[in-house]
């Protein structure tokens, strides 16, 4: 094992030895080289002439630069074509982990690792599976979940994927959570909480995240070590009091010693980039200190930097100038009316009773998406094909489970959506 990653394996053993247990094999292996060409590199920086990194530059020290890209980006050079961190811009990162403050207002206190920056949030799931997924480790989800999950987890780090039933009547099974979290021997286990949910669009109410926690606290106490993966793509797009309007992040951070929570998060869906590839994977852990934090950044900046060398600078720019442009706030305000109109207008629609007859929706509350379960005998890939040939209607069928993105659906145009699946679902009995 190379002596950098040793180095970083005895910090976090000395200072916390639960959070060495839940590495994975690769997870202890890895590191930030802080030696070699990038060590060096650090050493030179303000030389007067440097000739270490592997870029271009200027004969004036700026940026080497083609004119027909750089015009189309209002930004100083230094911020777009240089590499950035594997880390992640310090900037941003710092703002981003100021911001998880401000929109959690129950971490208050609480110290977090300084996130690190991933290209965007399928990347941090697959950087949080390559710091503590082991080759036929088991991870919890619902039977209800994204698909990536898939190829990132399953057939990349060779995970089981470990179903519960997400529901029971009108909101979480929790009962069907807490058996599984008490399955098997005591020891290590992985679990992934993903809310607003992909494909439900479904967050807990607050006394359901309270519930999840108080199971995973529980099952703690029993002695398990216990990392949580927080998918919080779709955070703060919630549409109704008496939900969790905090990231279920909170709930878990800091709820005991054998738990260590990874929020894994980004602008992608809360801000509507989804083409800019950012995002950030931040830690919490009950009594945890600057040293462990420090260590495991350093590890997923290891992680990073041997899959992708770093996220892009540019678009960590653009965000950032965003973040700090006096007009965000309200921005983001008149793009989250406009999603919750949508949302009451699919609410609205559904009160139709003739619906029942050929499916019901699933409970739903926040997020870009909802759910419909077709009625028993219909098939749900030749209703796609149907909405898609008489209707020109899109959605995506997940085994008799129609996954509707209201997100992308203007508000009159929800009733023709719903009447269409109707009818499709009448079509295909013919």
């Amino acid at each position: 094992m190379n002596p950098q990653a040793e180095e970083l394996n005895k910090i976090i053993q000395s200072k916390n030895p639960v959070v060495f247990d839940l590495l994975s094999e690769k997870g202890k292996k890895i590191f930030f080289p802080k030696k070699g060409i990038l060590g060096q590199t650090a050493d030179a920086k303000g030389t007067k002439i440097n000739a270490t990194i592997g870029a271009a530059i200027e004969d004036n020290g700026t940026p080497m630069r083609l004119e027909s890209i750089a015009s189309n980006v209002n930004l100083d050079p230094s911020v777009i074509f240089p590499y950035a961190p594997s880390f992640g811009r310090p900037d941003i990162r710092a703002k981003w982990k100021s911001m998880i403050y401000a929109k959690n207002p129950s971490l208050a206190g609480q110290e977090l690792s300084l996130p690190v920056v991933t290209n965007a949030l399928t990347h941090g799931v697959s950087m949080a599976g390559y710091m503590f997924v082991d080759d036929g480790d088991k991870v919890i989800v619902p039977d209800l979940f994204w698909g990536n999950y898939n190829l990132i987890l399953t057939h990349a780090y060779n995970a089981q994927l470990d179903k519960y039933k997400l529901f029971k009547g009108n909101g979480l099974d929790l009962d069907a959570f807490e058996a599984k979290m008490n399955e098997g021997e005591i020891g290590k286990k992985i679990l992934i909480l993903n809310f607003p949910n992909n494909p439900t669009g479904y967050s807990p109410t607050e006394d359901e995240a309270n519930a999840i926690s108080g199971i995973i606290k529980a099952s703690a106490e029993k002695g398990n070590k216990i990392a949580v993966f927080c998918d919080d793509a779709y955070f703060g797009l919630v549409y109704e009091e008496g939900i969790e309007p905090e990231s279920i992040f909170t709930k878990v951070s800091n709820i005991h010693e054998n738990v260590l929570a990874v929020k894994i998060d980004g602008p992608t869906k809360e801000d509507y980039v989804w083409g800019f590839r950012v995002g950030f994977m931040t830690y919490g852990i009950k009594n945890g200190t600057e040293d462990v934090y420090t260590a495991l950044a350093s590890k997923t900046a290891g992680a990073v930097r041997g899959n992708i060398s770093n996220a892009a600078n540019v678009s960590q720019s653009l965000l950032l100038n965003a973040f700090e442009n006096a007009a965000y706030d309200e921005q983001k305000q008149e793009k989250y009316n406009i999603l919750t109109d949508r949302y009451k207008e699919v609410k609205e629609v559904l009160q139709d009773d003739k619906y029942a007859e050929c499916f019901t929706a699933l409970p739903f509350n926040s997020g870009y998406f909802m759910c419909v379960q077709l009625a028993e005998g219909l098939n749900g890939e030749k209703i796609r094909q149907i909405l898609i040939e008489k209707y020109s209607i899109g959605l995506i069928n997940l085994n008799n489970v129609l996954r509707i993105a209201f997100s992308a659906v203007a508000a009159n145009d929800v009733k023709e959506l719903f009447d269409g699946i109707y009818n499709a679902c009448k079509d295909s009995k013919e």
